[in-house]
């Protein structure tokens, strides 16, 4: 095979040992480069030629024939380019480490402040997705969020250390068998101590995503539940939350649509969420405590400690910070909704027509279980009756050859099934 190079084009001459075989074949014998896609592609477009004239990959090729073939395309990358992050500085380690509330060989959990981000934004630059780079420790890869908590709201935050342990965590949380306990205080006071919110949630409108609001008829379905543990007269109350859902600002949309917003949620309770005499007015929301199930066996539970702000509001209410775990919500699953009942119903009363279907399709059909007959033990004293002689019948008995009791008669139909109440 020879080759006459050119700047764009390249060309070859059949030589006698490629006589008779495919053009696609040729390719795979002299230019692996070009797989069958390529070849494809460049004889559709026009691109290859066999002696000036267009050719077809399944085209045979004699000796001595001049193939045309373009340049060879530059290799693509078959990997995403890696992030360029920025290095640490040794304040930004010691900060993120100082986090860590738990750490083991699959996870770590940290205690989240208030105003750090869980991930980054247009304007935010700062957040806990930013600084894993100073969480790798002993491990193999950089750790990886499984779920996040709002930028105000402050408390336990898990993060994988390994993909094994990622996936696990993950479908912790889709299956709503991972636990969560917050603590809030809200302005003024439920009426009902202990009880659950069932309100469906959406973006709204106009907020460009950064809202929610409750929804009836295109939300998804929300719920929490909540308990209060103590209240300071009738302006505020401190309440366990124990989100049944994930949905976005769920807690904080919730406790404002029962008419009791969390101390210092201006965006969803406007200036009445604000108090007066000293009560800080940053968010009042805290991720007390996160139980979900371990990749190798077993669970992890951690608790963290609250903020300064917010334990400084609960000693300046009266609260005594130690009846929070010891009213803590306990597993039981929330009421069935109206929709549950109306469905669960349905199912029921489907259940039910089935069943008689089957049984009045069986008493059509002869197989109507039949009652072996009963007889009478004789009273004492009773005479037995006398055997009947050949030929006879007892009273009442059908005659020989006669129709058998209960035999429909010539031409009658047996009556339809009776339908049962």
């Amino acid at each position: 095979m020879s080759d006459k190079e050119q700047p764009s084009v390249r060309q070859f001459v059949v030589e006698a040992d490629d006589d008779g075989i495919r053009l696609d074949r040729w390719f795979k014998r002299h230019l692996t480069d070009a797989n069958f896609n390529t070849v494809s592609r460049w004889a559709r477009t026009g691109q290859i030629r066999i002696d000036g004239a267009r050719a077809n990959p399944g085209d045979r090729l004699a000796v001595g024939q001049t193939l045309r073939i373009p340049p060879a395309e530059p290799e693509k990358p078959t990997a995403k380019p890696k992030v360029q992050r920025e290095e640490l500085s040794d304040e930004q380690v010691e900060f993120a480490q100082s986090l860590v509330i738990h750490r083991d060989k699959q996870a770590i959990v940290l205690n989240k402040p208030p105003g750090l981000a869980t991930q980054g934004g247009t304007k935010t630059t700062e957040h806990v997705d930013g600084l894993l780079d100073a969480l790798i420790f002993d491990g193999e890869s950089r750790p990886k969020l499984v779920h996040r908590l709002d930028k105000d709201t402050s408390g336990a935050l898990l993060i994988a250390r390994t993909a094994r342990a990622a996936a696990t965590f993950a479908k912790n949380f889709s299956s709503r068998t991972a636990r969560k306990t917050y603590w809030a205080l809200v302005v003024g006071v439920p009426d009902i101590q202990d009880g659950f919110i069932d309100l469906p949630l959406a973006k709204q409108p106009g907020s460009g995503g950064e809202k929610m609001h409750v929804d009836e008829k295109e939300g998804l379905p929300a719920r929490t539940r909540y308990r209060v543990v103590e209240r300071a007269g009738n302006r505020a109350a401190w309440v366990l939350l124990m989100p049944h859902t994930g949905r976005t600002h769920q807690l904080r949309v919730h406790m404002a649509a029962i008419g009791h917003p969390i101390v210092g949620d201006g965006k969803y309770g406007g200036q009445e969420a604000f108090l007066t005499g000293g009560i800080s007015r940053k968010m009042h929301l805290h991720a007390r405590r996160i139980r979900v199930d371990h990749p190798d066996g077993g669970k992890i539970e951690v608790t963290a400690e609250l903020p300064s702000h917010f334990a400084e509001s609960i000693h300046t209410l009266g609260f005594d910070p130690s009846l929070g775990d010891i009213f803590e919500p306990d597993d039981t699953p929330p009421p069935a909704t109206r929709e549950e009942l109306k469905t669960k119903a349905r199912q029921h009363a489907k259940q039910v027509r089935k069943e008689r279907r089957g049984e009045r399709r069986g008493r059509a059909g002869g197989d109507a279980p039949v009652r072996a007959p009963t007889t009478r033990a004789p009273k004492p004293g009773a005479k037995k009756p006398a055997p009947a002689k050949p030929g006879s019948t007892r009273p009442g008995s059908p005659k020989p050859g006669g129709p058998k009791a209960g035999a429909p008669k010539p031409g009658a139909r047996r009556p339809p099934p009776t339908k049962r109440g």
